[in-house]
């Protein structure tokens, strides 16, 4: 185990030069002059401009941008806003908790869900129910996430009043944070209100932002149950007249789960995608938002530090998703 993870802890440095270089190189390619645009309406004179680019380092080849801005990572400076001039890692810490909370809460809904329906699936294999459940899960991943949205927005915001159309709690609860993230905060308080609150503006947010995960987890269970369904031990179960039911939970789903406990954990990289585009429709105000505004802005710092750290917090789960992999399965150590 020990080897293991030495192994895997070994592809950290290698992998965060990479996302270096893909951060650094993609804001690069955004095809706007930064301090032109820091600049805005009230344009710059040309000695300002040439300071301004001093000062930001645009005036060195791209070769020594880069590491002097990995220098600065290294450091712990992850720059400042060109905008606003705040700290990048202060804005991120601050909305983080907002977009940690959304991405939560979707991947419950999304394991909930997905692993039933998977599970139900395969033990009806080639019925309608089978196909019925299979054909939703591919129409859910298919589905863009700006339309399903707007469409849920209509649906239950705007024709229905069943739901809220945005934003992460109603108006009339003011409370000094503790931990960013409303559903606990509202809960230290004791203000059962705001807590059902912050839960109504929750579910389509969550639905919108957990529906392809959920296909997924959906798609990957039924494949894993078919495959442990097949094997000697369970056909074993089945001969010593175990129920069906125990045979699919006890003996079936243990062995069914290693793959998908993998998957759940990559869902977290397609749930920090999906957010950008769910805070946008949503106004919902965590990172995703964030980085949208930062980049029509053309903000350099917010938008490179921003992918930055996001990868980095993807990485780290999928390095614990690779750990526990490893301690429920012993032959992938060996690999």
């Amino acid at each position: 185990m020990l080897q293991f993870l030495l192994r895997r802890l070994a592809l950290i440095v290698p992998t965060l030069i990479g996302i270096t270089i893909c951060t650094f190189g993609f804001v690069r390619l955004i095809p706007v002059d930064p301090i032109l645009a820091m600049a805005g309406e009230r344009g710059v004179t040309a000695k300002r401009y040439a300071e301004l680019v001093i000062k930001y380092g645009f005036d060195r080849p791209i070769w020594d941008q880069y590491f002097i801005y990995l220098g600065q990572l290294l450091r712990g400076d992850f720059g400042h806003s060109i905008v606003s001039h705040r700290a990048v890692v202060l804005d991120f810490v601050t909305l983080f908790p907002a977009t940690l909370e959304l991405s939560f809460f979707a991947l419950i809904f999304a394991i909930v869900i997905g692993i039933p329906v998977g599970i139900i699936a395969a033990v009806r294999r080639g019925t309608w129910l089978d196909q019925g459940l299979m054909g939703t899960a591919l129409v859910g991943y298919s589905m863009p996430i700006f339309w399903w949205g707007l469409l849920l927005i209509i649906f239950f915001s705007t024709t229905l009043g069943w739901t809220p159309v945005s934003g992460r709690i109603a108006l009339n609860f003011f409370f000094k944070p503790v931990t960013g993230i409303m559903t606990i905060d509202s809960l230290i308080y004791g203000n059962w209100p705001a807590f059902f609150s912050a839960l109504r503006h929750l579910i389509l947010p969550s639905i919108v932002l957990g529906t392809i995960p959920l296909a997924v987890i959906a798609r990957q269970t039924r494949s894993a149950m078919l495959e442990v369904m097949g094997e000697d031990y369970v056909r074993t179960a089945r001969a010593k007249g175990l129920k069906e039911s125990r045979v699919v939970s006890l003996h079936a789903l243990r062995n069914a789960l290693i793959p998908v406990v993998t998957t759940i954990g990559l869902q977290v990289g397609v749930l920090m995608g999906g957010a950008i585009l769910t805070e946008t429709i949503f106004s919902w105000p965590g990172v995703g938002r964030w980085m949208v505004e930062s980049i029509f802005k053309r903000d350099y710092s917010v938008v490179q530090s921003g992918l930055l750290l996001i990868a980095v917090i993807v990485m780290v789960i999928n390095l614990f998703v690779d750990i526990l992999y490893g301690a429920i399965n012993p032959r992938i150590r060996a690999n």
